[in-house]
């Protein structure tokens, strides 16, 4: 079991190989606009999980991310390559690319807290209207004394 400080900093290392040679290195078309958001390695230095996204020049235009994966797998043995040269470890990690879902999932975010804003708006307009269920004082007022008493 490697040291976890050492396992980051390999990690960082590979994602930095890795991004640079998918954008110098790799012709492939389909791998425009892939970026790597994140490099996990476990903690026997021997597999490393590679998380990439994928943005498109064209926000209306999904990504393909089906071509993606399939590039990124035919490069995987040239991609290892240049990690094993770039890093110098004695084992090179096997590679595995994910699709990373960072960017689908802080949408939804965004989207639940506009709903909440939109509620919270509606509930204060509704509270600025509103007037007592009863009377507008309902507290019992003290007795006042008499002159009787």
């Amino acid at each position: 079991m490697a040291d976890p400080a050492r396992a980051r900093k390999l990690a960082k290392r590979i994602s930095q190989i890795v991004a640079t040679a998918i954008e110098h290195e790799i012709k492939d078309p389909r791998l425009n606009g892939v970026t790597v958001t994140d490099t996990k390695v476990t903690g026997d230095l021997h597999d490393a999980t590679v998380f990439y996204t994928v943005f498109g020049d064209k926000p209306d235009v999904a990504p393909d991310f089906q071509g993606v994966a399939a590039a990124l797998a035919a490069a995987t043995g040239v991609l290892r390559t240049k990690v094993g040269q770039g890093t110098g470890v004695r084992f090179t990690p096997t590679l595995t690319f994910v699709a990373d879902t960072i960017p689908e999932t802080a949408k939804q975010v965004d989207d639940l807290l506009a709903r909440a804003r939109a509620a919270d708006a509606e509930v204060a307009a509704l509270a600025a209207k509103a007037q007592p269920a009863g009377d507008p004082d309902p507290y019992k007022a003290p007795r006042e004394e008499s002159d009787e008493d």
